[in-house]
């Protein structure tokens, strides 16, 4: 079978921790030719403890060595190098956010179209087993159509204290655009990937400002802290459906919380774990999943998904046009608690 040449651009955590081992467990259909990092000394690292051949400090000269890149970057710099990629005819896999602003997800389409190469996003929580399982059990009408979905990801006191992640020039926001963004994906995904049409949200920070407050994950500057760490949302779509949303980094909650729940006309579904609520047979019906297939790494099938699709083997499970309505919501969402007003998209 022939393999797809990688390379990856930014080496961070993410990278060595989902991407890269992915890669080395899909052998038999991909191979890493090549990594590049703004600090040099990373990417040098990374490729010797993964035996990975070149290096590069400048990811341009690395398109003509690979058929694909995955970019590890920081929010703000995701366009910008996909565009060059997907110009340069290289494949792209980004990670997640799709981009800092619509805009740049329209530009990054246009890309893609004009160049003819795959474009995807790392949305990870499609390809969890629970999750795939969801989506079958919703497309097979086991609740009928969906209308109403719950989605809260909320961690007690866990501010990312390393990277970037508290930098919102670099990454355009906090706890909504780095944890929310999965499960407004999640949502919109076992919706059926409805359009969102009105945005009503609030975003707070008050928390992580003061002083002295208990971090699990590590220190952060509290008097220079601008991006959101609690965000509240309700989004209506364009078939009628809705969405009541919460995320946060540091809620003074029991403890972390992922609930992911819709309600359809005849049932509905929780997942986390996964249970399925029915009416049938004049009956109010409860069961629970015994046993799900699938892989528990989910960042295997989501390398694998990717891979297959640049080589033609397969559909594209996370499309860019469905990975631009998140960022759409997110955009939306800001500029709500902004005005302090809802925001209409259509």
């Amino acid at each position: 079978m022939t393999k797809l040449r990688m390379g990856l651009i930014g080496v961070g955590g993410i990278a060595q921790s989902r991407h890269i081992p992915a890669y080395k467990q899909l052998s038999e259909i991909v191979s890493i030719e090549a990594v590049s990092d703004i600090n040099f000394k990373t990417a040098e690292d990374a490729a010797a403890e993964f035996g990975i051949p070149k290096v590069f400090a400048d990811y341009h000269e690395m398109f003509s060595h690979v058929d694909a890149v995955t970019v590890c970057t920081p929010n703000k710099f995701h366009a910008e190098i996909s565009i060059a990629a997907l110009k340069a005819g290289v494949h792209v896999f980004c990670e997640k956010p799709m981009a800092m602003a619509p805009a740049e997800c329209q530009e990054m389409i246009n890309a893609a179209e004009e160049s003819g190469k795959t474009l995807s996003i790392a949305y990870h929580y499609r390809f969890m087993k629970e999750c795939q399982a969801a989506k079958k059990l919703i497309d097979q009408n086991e609740i009928g159509e969906p209308i109403v979905a719950r989605a809260r990801a909320v961690r007690r006191r866990k501010v990312p204290g390393w990277g970037v992640f508290t930098n919102k020039e670099l990454q355009g926001g906090g706890s909504l655009i780095d944890y929310g963004c999965h499960f407004l994906d999640l949502s919109l995904w076992l919706l059926g990937n409805p359009t969102p049409v009105e945005v009503t949200g609030t975003t707070y920070n008050k928390l992580s400002k003061i002083q002295d407050e208990v971090n699990m994950w590590g220190d952060f500057d509290r008097e220079t802290f601008e991006v959101d760490d609690h965000v509240t949302a309700y989004i209506k779509f364009d078939n009628g459906a809705s969405l009541l949303f919460e995320t946060s980094w540091s809620a003074n909650v029991k403890s972390d919380e992922e609930v992911m729940s819709i309600s359809g006309l005849s049932g509905g579904l929780d997942l986390f774990p996964l249970h399925i609520n029915q009416r049938k047979h004049g009956m109010l019906l409860s069961s629970n999943a015994d046993w799900v297939p699938g892989e528990d790494n989910p960042g295997v099938p989501q390398a694998e998904n990717f891979i297959k699709s640049c080589l033609g083997l397969e559909e594209l499970v996370v499309k860019p046009e469905e990975a631009m309505k998140v960022s759409q919501i997110i955009d939306a969402i800001y500029q709500s608690s902004e005005k302090g007003q809802s925001i209409r998209l259509q």
